[in-house]
């Protein structure tokens, strides 16, 4: 057993890394993106027929999603494997998900302001077929200092967790970054249960005039979100948990923190915009 590159080599992956004379991963032939835009095609077509009530677009719906989750799954699987068993993501490798990263998070930033955006506009200028006043006349509205006012500091909280559990990874505590994930997932899961009974307790619904359309656009989506970073940030504990996660080697992590950053920083501007602003 050698030692080249900072890899543990042996036999053919010796072989393969001593004939590769350059720092990128040529990724092998994979069924995954053909296998994930059919899933999404039949996820799409069949949400369309499911819509408007054809017979077989339930069943077309549920497969397409099955179909695509399980494309999502082994595909991950794989890009795991390559980086933390195979030795493929050398730093020139790591540049691409991180880049990607970012403008992905930027999308997300454009997409939740055109919600905010909506809301602003309504609230700013109403017009006369909703009163001219906000809210509209007739609608209810949910008090901004009760359970909102209570979940807004626990995602920035969350924050603070996840950048703890970045120190502890770049200072090789394993075990201390295990600990601040699991207290970051367990703000995370608190914060979408009171998003969950703020819901229960609303007085409109997403039907309610432009009022309601925004109001459940804006934090639905962002609690949509906020399951998606959940979700991301356990499987970085288990990978942690696992060892998979180095000083020098954890962009999936970076890119979970980012992104969890990006969602307890979002909390803030529906706050201002949507609660308080809609309950004045």
């Amino acid at each position: 057993m050698g030692l080249k590159g900072g890899l543990h080599t042996t036999g053919a992956k010796w072989f393969m890394i001593e004939s590769q004379r350059h720092s990128y991963h040529l990724v092998d032939p994979s069924p995954w993106p053909i296998s994930g835009s059919l899933g999404a095609l039949a996820t799409t077509v069949g949400g369309v027929m499911y819509m408007h009530s054809f017979q077989g677009g339930a069943t077309l719906l549920s497969l397409g999603l099955i179909f695509l989750l399980y494309t999502m799954f082994v595909w991950w699987w794989d890009v795991l494997r390559e980086s933390t068993l195979e030795g493929h993501h050398t730093k020139a490798v790591q540049l691409g998900p991180r880049y990607g990263s970012i403008l992905f998070i930027v999308s997300e930033v454009m997409f939740l302001f055109c919600f905010f955006w909506a809301s602003s506009h309504s609230s700013l200028a109403p017009t006369v077929e909703i009163g001219g006043i906000w809210p509209p006349k007739g609608i209810g509205v949910l008090d901004p200092w009760e359970i909102p006012l209570l979940n807004t500091p626990i995602l920035p909280s969350s924050g603070a967790a996840v950048t703890w559990a970045h120190h502890a990874i770049l200072a090789g505590k394993e075990k201390r970054a295990v600990y601040a994930l699991v207290a970051t997932v367990s703000l995370a899961l608190v914060s979408t249960g009171f998003q969950g009974m703020e819901y229960y307790q609303a007085p409109s619904t997403i039907s309610d005039s432009i009022y309601g359309s925004t109001f459940f656009l804006a934090t639905g989506f962002h609690g949509f979100h906020v399951i998606i970073g959940t979700l991301f940030l356990i499987v970085c504990g288990i990978r942690q948990y696992l060892g998979h996660l180095t000083k020098k080697h954890h962009v999936g992590f970076e890119a979970a923190a980012w992104y969890w950053h990006f969602v307890d920083m979002v909390r803030l501007f529906p706050f201002v915009s949507i609660y308080w602003w809609g309950g004045i």
